[in-house]
């Protein structure tokens, strides 16, 4: 079996490689370049200290090594889809369109086409039914991955494979000790990829520049302070808003006006809900359930967190309504709502949050 192993030099994409090869598998490693946009070229995601230590994980097992160049194509794909997103008063996750059309799209369509299967260091496994692949939970529910693959397709997830799935993240970190793994201390990655070490404001100052706008209290109307621009804040954010007495959270945009309206943390019914509405939903593998006449039991998430929440959908026309069994705060437009069955085992799909 061919298999090209994605590893960023992280901790867990290293294990992957140990445990490709410890399944008697000969991987072929690939790091790829992916950034942000510069006069004169990019600026990489990563350090040089992440492909040193893929550098040094492709010797340690006698792996052929390649870095590979998406820059290009993520600018068009994954950062102008943020900056587009952001502009309208959206709140983007680059990071499900970088695994839909980077990672398993421009790469296979360049070198992946190549291998019979892609293996990544995600929280994730896959499940056989009725002779489909579908997308399932990973051992690990705290660290947990799928949210972030809930826009790939059937043919995207019959070639994947999750060598680490089935393990816990302390599972992982034990064995690149055993290993001397570099990466084996290393700090979970966080943040946006695309922005590397760029503070996200500074990446969206760039493109976006500044306008001052009113913060307005939503129950009175009553303007509390002032901020740069509606497009450095999201429905939810409870930091940075620079107000006393809080806390206080952000519930709405007007991007016409470029107001930001916020609510005290201590007043919660006009930041939370329990509807749910989304649009352009994606079912990865297959629709399980066939019919919608009734109300279908599900969990799900609308936002990448440790918890599953569980809630009844139903189908209006093309849109699909989640009815939360608990109460959410920061139900954002142009997130991500992410549908798994009752038992939060198969990963079924997602749509975007309207």
């Amino acid at each position: 079996m061919n298999i090209a192993a994605l590893v960023s030099g992280g901790v867990d994409s290293s294990v992957v490689v140990y445990r490709l090869k410890e399944a008697g598998l000969e991987p072929v490693i690939f790091y790829i370049r992916i950034g942000m946009e510069k006069k004169g070229g990019y600026i990489d995601c990563p350090s040089e200290e992440d492909i040193e230590i893929t550098s040094f994980i492709a010797k340690k097992y006698g792996c052929r090594f390649e870095i590979v160049s998406l820059h290009e194509e993520y600018w068009e794909n994954v950062v102008s889809y943020t900056i587009e997103a952001v502009k309208r008063g959206l709140t983007p996750n680059p990071d499900m369109m970088c695994n839909k059309l980077i990672k398993f799209g421009s790469f296979e369509q360049k070198w992946g086409k190549n291998f019979d299967k892609i293996a990544t260091g995600h929280y994730a496994t896959t499940t056989a039914i009725g002779g489909k692949t579908y997308l399932s939970t990973a051992k690990d529910k705290v660290k947990d991955q799928t949210y972030f693959l809930g826009q790939i397709n059937f043919m995207q997830v019959s070639k994947l494979m999750f060598p680490i799935g089935h393990l816990l993240k302390k599972e992982v970190r034990e064995i690149a000790v055993t290993q001397c793994l570099p990466s084996a201390q290393r700090k979970d990655s966080q943040g946006i990829c695309f922005l590397g070490k760029v503070n996200y404001n500074d990446f969206i100052r760039r493109y976006l520049g500044e306008k001052e706008g009113d913060i307005i209290e939503f129950e009175t109307g009553k303007r509390l302070g002032r901020h740069k621009g509606y497009w450095f804040h999201t429905i939810g954010q409870r930091k940075g808003l620079g107000l006393s007495g809080g806390p206080w959270f952000v519930i709405q945009k007007d991007t016409e006006q470029n107001a930001v309206f916020v609510s005290n943390g201590y007043e919660p019914e006009s930041q939370y809900g329990t509807t749910v509405n989304l649009g352009a939903f994606n079912f990865i593998t297959d629709n399980i359930w066939g019919d919608f006449d009734d109300e279908k039991d599900i969990t799900f998430k609308i936002r990448h967190t440790p918890e599953f929440t569980r809630g009844k959908l139903t189908r209006i026309g093309d849109v699909f309504r989640i009815e939360s069994d608990a109460k959410l705060q920061g139900i954002a437009s142009g997130q991500f709502g992410m549908i798994y069955d009752k038992d939060a085992q198969l990963c079924i799909g997602s749509g975007i949050i309207i």
